[in-house]
């Protein structure tokens, strides 16, 4: 199998990730104008505990912030990335090392080495998908709706 081929968007992996409640969002900016403030504010909406990780903010959210994965009191559950691709394969060092159960890459941010080197790490992985819309499609089809 080649590294495109690869299926970083499996529905096993996307409900497992659901099922976490802890997400570290790497990258998450205090402007709310960003994709990382409203998904990260809706998932604090249906009950998630959010983390952020960036060395640029002191408190997004009513959340403190930290510089990095390895600066979190606890291992998070899930890593949420809103960073460039470029800088997937250092996230990914840091959520091995933090001891992350799973890794979740927004729209497009797409790494397949990095992704695969995660999934072989352990970690659950979903790349190239918005954990909101995610969220909300589960939503909707465990209460029976035909739009699944």
């Amino acid at each position: 199998m080649t590294a495109k081929s690869e299926n970083f968007a499996e529905p096993q992996d996307i409900r497992a990730i659901l099922a976490m409640k802890r997400l570290a969002v790497v990258g998450l900016s205090s402007d709310p104008w960003r994709p990382s403030y409203d998904v990260t504010r809706y998932m604090m909406q249906q009950g998630y505990e959010i983390t952020p990780v960036n060395p640029k903010e002191k408190e997004v959210l009513g959340q403190p912030a930290y510089a990095g994965l390895g600066d979190l009191p606890e291992p998070p559950e899930v890593v949420n990335v809103f960073r460039r691709a470029e800088f997937v394969s250092e996230v990914v060092d840091e959520a091995i090392a933090a001891g992350a159960k799973a890794l979740w890459l927004q729209f497009d941010v797409v790494d397949y080495d990095a992704a695969r080197r995660a999934r072989e790490a352990g970690l659950i992985v979903v790349m190239n998908r918005c954990i909101k819309v995610e969220h909300a499609r589960n939503s909707w089809s465990a209460k029976g709706s035909d739009f699944t």
